[in-house]
């Protein structure tokens, strides 16, 4: 580890602490409903759109009707997607003219964008056409991501709001949230993509003649339109193969600290949101101090085991750190830096291998995904998923005091505890039970690149990427097979949709109780003992998907052993 790799991380975290309470101030205008400067602009766009879809922004929503617009949305959105995907060979702006997408991997990768998991099966400039990765994709990265955020605002009213049935209005808050914050932001990072070299141009091909003469013929496209979203968005999903280790996605320092920054700049604002929402914005310091000590901890690590480098190597008299997998203008501050914040978001996107790391660094990843991705998180899907950790530790900090606990002025009773249960459960039951099976069927074991633990442990990175809605992999997984495509698919469903209609009970069951006053016997929700429990409940949860996995390696071996397969 050096001094200019800790300086790195460090400006890292201070720029965005810095940037918290403008972020939040800006998303807590959206949650209101409130006139931003750019609704001169941009007001009659959002109203032509309420009117086109015959739409009254006004009129309140109970969180059974919000859920059944919101999955309505999705999967219109789906079915859209598979089509524009499935039909591609015969649709223009398809300079390459490549053929259409096949069905299962068209299924998996409708799926992957509208969960904003941006898995991709495929090399996305050997695949998809130009309109593809426009009109199927990019679409998918403002609308999922929109869909984030907009249930996050909903859980935010459950908490703040007093007696009343209603949690919003999904239409409107997707509308305010892609007109008045992504589009606008992504307008402003495409342009400095594209001043960085980052290429934006409708053609296919560029030939060029390399300086020894050769010729060559590099792939171009749409891409930093898409970088912006994609990193703003945590969505992940790269234009390129080679994701943000490309020099067309990512050609310098500047334009990788940029992208390190979007991914977690509306993640850090939300819990700012959060505060303000519920009258107190203490709360929303201590959860994000929570989520900050769990990130450096996972950082501190990936970056001392890259550092620190391969002991077999060592021991051969190779000296310095893993640079396996990295790319060298990167160096290992900024790939672990990176992977770890791709991880601890709901993001996906990385600038060097994984599935190349070290042991631990390579866990840290993996174990961060399996947390819930709630460290700092995506759009939305972070605070949101923190915050049903928060129900349950201000439950067991009830137990320990002995009375009914409460939670930013709401009791926490039976039903919000048993529904949070519920969504949590999910992860780590989805993960082991589809890892489980995958490793032990022929199809699943046809899958990885290695063999004995490092193969299983693709097998379980994938799912976990799936279900977690990540998009990141250990690459040396096989995943183009009707077997993988249609098992991911089905994860990334499960764990982006099984999570957010229990979500959206407890915030229509918080929304219709009358507001409690702390008293001398509440359990205090801000300060530092606040905060270490609920770094310690998320790391025991977590625990509940990252130690049997370590279990389930061993016993697939031996039953592969024992089924004659070399595992």
């Amino acid at each position: 580890m050096t001094l200019q790799g800790w300086i790195l991380i460090l400006a890292f975290i201070g720029i965005l602490l810095a940037l918290t309470k403008p972020v939040g101030a800006w998303l807590f205008a959206l949650y209101e409903g409130r006139r931003t400067p750019l609704h001169t602009v941009l007001g009659p766009v959002e109203r032509g759109f309420y009117k086109l879809a015959g739409i009254d922004p006004n009129a309140e929503q109970s969180w059974r009707r919000y859920a059944v617009h919101m999955l309505i949305f999705n999967a219109t959105l789906m079915l859209f997607t598979y089509g524009v995907l499935r039909l591609q060979g015969v649709l223009p702006g398809n300079p390459q003219g490549l053929a259409g997408v096949g069905d299962h991997l068209s299924f998996n990768t409708a799926i992957s964008f509208t969960a904003n998991t941006n898995w991709q099966s495929y090399g996305g400039e050997s695949t998809m056409s130009n309109l593809s990765q426009m009109l199927g994709l990019t679409i998918h990265n403002f609308l999922s991501a929109a869909t984030g955020i907009a249930l996050a605002f909903a859980l935010f009213r459950g908490f703040a709001r007093r007696q009343v049935g209603s949690i919003g209005n999904f239409w409107a808050d997707v509308t305010r949230i892609t007109l008045y914050l992504l589009l606008p932001l992504c307008v402003v990072l495409t342009l400095f993509y594209i001043a960085s070299g980052v290429p934006q141009t409708l053609a296919g091909v560029v030939d060029v003649t390399t300086l020894e003469g050769a010729k060559q013929s590099l792939l171009l496209g749409p891409v930093a339109s898409q970088e912006a979203i994609k990193m703003l968005g945590t969505n992940g999903g790269g234009f390129f193969n080679a994701n943000s280790a490309h020099p067309f996605e990512n050609p310098t320092a500047l334009t990788n600290l940029v992208q390190m920054l979007s991914i977690f700049l509306i993640g850090f604002g939300l819990t700012w949101t959060f505060g303000k929402a519920v009258g107190n914005t203490r709360q929303g310091w201590a959860i994000l101090s929570a989520m900050v000590i769990l990130f450096v901890a996972g950082v501190t690590v990936t970056y001392w085991q890259e550092a620190a480098g391969n002991p077999v190597l060592h021991h051969l008299g190779v000296a310095g750190g893993n640079m396996e997998g990295k790319e060298v203008r990167f160096g290992i501050a900024a790939s672990a830096l990176f992977s770890v914040i791709t991880t601890a978001a709901s993001c996906g996107a990385v600038n060097a291998m994984h599935d190349s790391f070290t042991a631990l660094g390579g866990m840290i990843p993996l174990f961060n995904m399996q947390l819930g991705e709630v460290v700092i998180g995506g759009v939305g899907a972070g605070i949101y998923g923190f915050l049903l950790f928060a129900i349950l530790a201000v439950f067991v900090a009830g137990l320990m005091v002995g009375r009914t606990p409460e939670y930013v002025g709401k009791k926490i009773e039976a039903r919000e505890v048993k529904l949070a249960v519920l969504a949590i459960a999910i992860l780590p039951l989805i993960i082991l039970g589809f890892t489980a099976l995958s490793s032990v069927l022929q199809q699943g074991l046809a899958g990885p690149l290695n063999k004995g633990p490092h193969g299983f442990s693709e097998i379980l990175y994938a799912f976990t990427s799936a279900v977690g809605n990540n998009g990141s992999a250990f690459a040396g997984l096989t995943a183009n097979t009707p077997y993988y495509n249609a098992m991911l698919g089905v994860a990334m469903w499960l764990g982006r949709f099984f999570i957010i209609v229990p979500m959206l009970a407890i915030a229509g069951s918080l929304a219709a109780k009358r507001h409690t006053p702390e008293s001398a016997g509440s359990f205090p929700t801000t300060g530092g003992l606040w905060v270490g429990l609920l770094v310690g409940i998320v790391l025991i949860l977590g625990g509940l998907t990252f130690l049997p996995s370590l279990a389930l390696g061993p016993i697939a071996d031996h039953l592969a052993m024992i089924r004659g397969q070399l595992f």
